[in-house]
């Protein structure tokens, strides 16, 4: 026997197929939960449950007394030029309070003058989010497409609409980081540098004992900890595996600071200084140590990455991401492209050096504190 919640699952991926691929458009109504019920052969409580979980995702929408009807997922506009055919999309992974917001602002302040409206789609990480953001894209007719690729580090089930919008000559460049096989035009940060002086700048105090926390499933997280284990191995310091902890998209919001807590509880050693993959997971390892008694710097130094106005909150030394400037840069060769201007990754594609930002966050460790936990 098939459980309710099995069934409810059939129900909400059968219609987020039929969005997908275009069986239903963005506006169009859908089956009534009567029609639902029929055609899946479920109770219609259970395609209320469906229906209420797609619309708090985004992919349904309700008109009290109307209907349900397919939204468009994740999308915002920006600007005032929206019907004039000269509109820019931007595909992101998250759009938040943290790093994107300057991006954008960097991107809308060279083409607002020139006359561009971006239209903003977030994929919360998730290939298939991804699908239908893209699809949304093409359907919207955009001039040229600004995109953050999802979860770079793993292979992409969606190389069919990337081929499809160079099949459609639309043009389109990378932020963040990009999908090596398509070899697009991009913008990113060396991480892997970041990485190693992050740690350096530990190392420099005094540290040997670091703990690094790095993210899995983006490249990003993946070159920042190449960087951080070959400032290990270039400081002549064993790589204790207890103290490297990395974690995926969905393990960062399943209870990640009580994985982390026990991450550190659980070990004999305490590490005297860590470093984090950006400064969201530094400001979820300053709890932990709160929780744990333990003082930034004192007791454990704190590093991040990105320079968020968050790292500026909580007095946290950090990398610089160049945010602004990344979007101003990307707008600019997207334009200069839509313009006919031919874009070559091999001469073009821009790589930021990143900087350190020493707040009070990292200090000399104290020869006398005692490691053991």
């Amino acid at each position: 026997m098939v459980g309710r919640h099995s069934k409810k699952l059939m129900v909400v991926e059968a219609v987020k197929d039929w969005v997908m691929e275009g069986r239903v458009k963005p506006g169009e109504r859908i089956y009534s939960e009567y029609e639902l019920s029929k055609l899946f052969d479920v109770s219609r409580n259970t395609v209320r449950l469906a229906i209420g979980e797609l619309v708090d995702d985004g992919w349904l929408y309700r008109e009290p007394g109307v209907g349900t009807f397919c939204g468009e997922p994740f999308a915002s506009k920006i600007g005032d030029n929206r019907t004039n055919g000269k509109n820019i999309g931007v595909m992101a992974t998250y759009i938040s309070d943290y790093i994107f917001p300057s991006i954008i602002r960097g991107m809308e302040s060279y083409l607002k003058d020139r006359g561009y409206s971006l239209t903003v789609v977030c994929t919360e990480n998730d290939h298939a989010k991804e699908r239908l953001c893209i699809r949304n894209l093409l359907d919207l007719k955009m001039d040229g497409l600004i995109l953050e690729p999802t979860k770079s580090s793993q292979f992409n089930p969606n190389m069919d609409y990337y081929l499809e919008l160079e099949e459609r000559n639309i043009p389109y460049v990378m932020i963040n980081q990009f999908y090596s096989q398509l070899s697009p035009f991009h913008f990113i940060m060396d991480d892997v540098k970041g990485g190693y002086m992050a740690t350096d700048h530990l190392l420099q105090l005094g540290h040997e004992q670091i703990l690094g926390i790095f993210k899995s499933d983006d490249l990003q997280g993946v070159n920042r900890m190449k960087g951080f284990l070959q400032a290990m191995r270039n400081g002549k310091l064993p790589i204790v595996p207890e103290l490297l902890v990395t974690f995926t998209t969905e393990q960062l919001s399943d209870d990640f600071e009580e994985r982390l807590l026990n991450t550190l509880t659980n070990k004999k050693t305490m590490p005297t200084a860590i470093v984090c993959y950006n400064d969201l997971v530094a400001r979820s390892a300053l709890k932990v140590l709160q929780k744990l008694q333990l003082s930034v710097p004192e007791d454990v130094s704190l590093i991040g990455f990105d320079d968020s106005s968050l790292a500026e909150e909580i007095n946290l030394t950090t990398m610089a991401h160049p945010k602004s400037r990344m979007g101003i840069d990307a707008a600019k060769s997207i334009l200069a492209a839509i313009e006919g201007k031919e874009l070559d990754p091999l001469e073009t594609s821009t790589i930021y050096e990143p900087e350190l930002i020493v707040r009070s966050s990292t200090d000399v460790v104290k020869k006398n504190r005692s490691a053991v936990f």
